[in-house]
């Protein structure tokens, strides 16, 4: 998996979009996540992982979403770990800090096996999620 680009719209929020190509399993997690703590470390608090280029996701890959999602949501009063997982208990959270793009339909169905859907916006492209912020 490659990060073809990352870039910065500014909407409602600054928010960065990390466009994705290849496998995100294993041999590539690592790489986003250390991408995206950089760019949290810059301020970014807003991102989008655009996934149209996306082929396969494994656990790996799930836990890097998973870890992005976590550390965006630091310094965050609004996003009280107690609140946060009653409201995903509740069905009624979804994080405003991070969003999903352009799953193919394989990738779609390993987020939503993982539960990922329940917590996390997935849009059909990258400009709906925009929007959502």
């Amino acid at each position: 998996m490659e990060i073809t680009t990352i870039s910065r719209t500014e909407g409602k929020v600054p928010v960065k979009v990390f466009h994705l190509k290849g496998d995100l399993d294993m041999k590539s997690h690592q790489d986003l996540e250390n991408r995206a703590r950089d760019e949290f470390a810059d301020g970014t608090r807003h991102a989008i992982l655009d996934l149209k280029e996306v082929r396969y996701i494994s656990s790996a890959g799930l836990r890097a979403i998973h870890s992005i999602f976590n550390f965006l949501r630091e310094g965050d009063s609004s996003e009280v770990d107690a609140l946060v997982h009653k409201g995903m208990r509740d069905g009624v959270y979804k994080s405003k800090h991070l969003k999903l793009a352009n799953p193919s339909k394989s990738v779609l169905q390993v987020i939503t096996m993982a539960g990922y859907d329940m917590f996390m916006d997935i849009h059909p492209d990258v400009e709906s999620a925009l929007r959502s912020f």
